[in-house]
C-alpha cells in the first residue's frame, strides 16, 4: 500500500525513478560514508587515532563503494550483487556491535567495587555507547531492503534459487519498527550528549521530546496491521518534525562552534558541538518517509529478483 500517497494523494501520479527498496539501499550507502566522516571527527578529539578506532573510519567508505558497485552489477549479475550487499550489511552489523563493546569497555571502571563499575555519569562522559549501533541499524535495514517481497506487503521474501521465507509481518511494517528503534537510539545519544550541559538550555529538551514522539509513533504504526489515514498523517508529521529538528540542531551546533565574526576554527568543529550529530534526526525522518513509498517494484525482469 502506498502510504505516502494516502497522506498526499497527488503523489499517485508521480513515479520516482527508483523503487522504495532501491532508495533505501542508496540511503544505506550514503549513511555508511557519512558515519565514517562523523566518527573520524569524533575520534580525532584525542589527537591520536588508535588502530581499533580506524575500523569504522575505513569501513564506511569501503562499504558504501561496494554497495554502489553492487547496484551496477545488479543490472546483469543480480545474484552476485545480492551476495555482495548482504556481506556488506552483515559486516556493518558486526562493526556496530564491536564499536558499542569498545565504547562500553572505555566507560567501565574494571577496578571499581562491584556495582560501581558503570554509572550514569560514566556513560554520559564516555564515548557514546549507542553511536556505533548506527552501523548495526544500517545493516539490518539494508538486509531488509535487499530481498524482494513478493507479492508486496505480504511478508513473503524471495530468496535465491527460487526459495522463499515468510515473515510474521510485511516489510513495510518492519521498516516502521526499525525506524522507531533507530529514532530511539538517536534520541538516547542526544540525551547523553546534552546531559553534559545538565540541560541548562531548555531548548535542548526539544529534540528529546520530538525523538520520543517519533519513536512511539514509529513502533506503534509498525504494530498496526491496517493503519488509518489519521495514523499515517500522525506518523508523517513525526518524521517531518524529526527532519526539522535535525536541520535546526545542525545549524545551532555550527553557530556554537563559530567564533566572533563568524570565523571558522577547525579545532572548534572537532572538539566542540558535533555538527553532524543532529543530522541523524534528519536521517531517521527521511528513512521514515521512504518507508511510506509504494512497495511495488517496477514491472521489469530485474524486479523478479532482489532490488539493489
Amino acid at each position: 500500500m502506498y502510504h505516502l500517497a494516502t497522506v498526499f494523494p497527488p503523489l499517485r501520479r508521480i513515479r520516482p525513478p527508483l523503487s522504495r527498496d532501491q532508495l533505501m539501499l542508496l540511503m544505506m550507502a550514503i549513511n555508511l560514508v557519512f558515519l565514517s566522516i562523523d566518527i573520524y571527527l569524533a575520534h580525532s578529539i584525542s589527537g591520536t587515532i588508535v588502530p581499533n578506532e580506524w575500523i569504522p573510519i575505513i569501513f564506511g567508505p569501503v562499504a558504501g563503494s561496494l554497495l554502489l558497485l553492487a547496484g551496477l552489477l545488479a543490472i546483469k549479475r543480480r545474484p552476485l550483487a545480492t551476495l555482495i550487499a548482504n556481506i556488506v550489511f552483515l559486516c556493518s552489523i558486526a562493526v556496530g556491535l564491536l564499536g558499542a563493546y569498545f565504547h562500553l569497555v572505555r566507560a567501565a571502571l574494571p577496578t571499581a567495587p562491584a556495582g560501581q563499575r558503570l554509572s550514569v555519569n560514566l556513560l554520559v562522559w564516555a564515548p557514546p555507547i549507542v553511536g556505533p549501533l548506527t552501523f548495526s541499524l544500517v545493516g539490518v535495514l539494508g538486509i531488509s531492503a535487499a530481498w524482494l517481497e513478493s507479492p508486496p506487503d505480504s511478508g513473503r521474501l524471495a530468496l535465491l534459487a527460487g526459495r522463499y521465507v515468510r515473515l510474521p509481518f510485511s516489510k513495510t511494517r518492519a521498516y516502521f519498527f526499525w525506524v522507531g528503534l533507530g529514532t530511539l537510539a538517536t534520541v538516547l545519544s542526544s540525551v547523553l550528549d546534552h546531559a553534559r550541559t545538565d540541560f541548562e538550555n531548555p531548548w535542548l529538551w526539544v529534540p528529546t521530546v520530538v525523538g520520543v514522539f517519533g519513536t512511539a509513533v514509529g513502533v506503534t504504526l509498525g504494530a498496526i496491521r491496517r493503519p488509518t489515514r489519521a495514523d499515517l498523517i500522525t506518523y508523517t508529521s513525526a518524521m517531518l518534525l524529526l527532519i526539522l529538528v535535525g536541520v535546526i540542531g545542525a545549524l545551532l551546533h555550527i553557530n556554537t562552534n563559530l567564533v566572533a565574526g563568524g570565523t571558522v576554527v577547525p579545532e572548534r568543529f572537532i572538539r566542540g558541538a558535533p555538527f553532524l550529530a543532529p543530522l541523524l534526526f534528519c536521517n531517521m525522518g527521511a528513512l521514515g518517509l521512504i518507508a511510506m513509498l509504494d512497495p511495488t517494484e517496477m514491472a521489469t525482469e530485474a524486479a523478479a529478483q532482489v532490488a539493489i
